[in-house]
């Protein structure tokens, strides 16, 4: 995720999440078309954890898929990171 987030020039700031999906404390510069950043980290995401754990990953396909093809962001502007990164840190760990 962090290698992604560089080659759009964006940072990853906070990782977690659950069995069926992450939570992404990221920042990344005006001219990033989200769309795109999101698109890369699944495509890269799956295709690595398809490499590392061909076996286990199976039952967690969205038919051929690994990522559902939704995402949801929002914007955190003026409220205070710590308070962000402290929701994500308390979310569970992806299973």
């Amino acid at each position: 995720m962090r290698d992604v987030c560089t080659d759009f020039g964006a940072e990853l700031r906070e990782f977690n999440g659950a069995t069926d999906h992450v939570h992404l404390l990221l920042h990344y510069p005006p001219k990033v078309a989200l769309s795109r950043l999101v698109g890369s980290l699944k495509g890269v995401s799956a295709r690595r954890l398809r490499q590392e754990f061909p076996g286990h990953i199976r039952k967690y396909l969205w038919g051929e898929h690994f990522w559902s093809p939704s995402y949801f962001a929002a914007s955190c502007a003026g409220a205070p990171l710590t308070v962000v990164k402290e929701y994500i840190q308390n979310q569970k760990r992806p299973g």
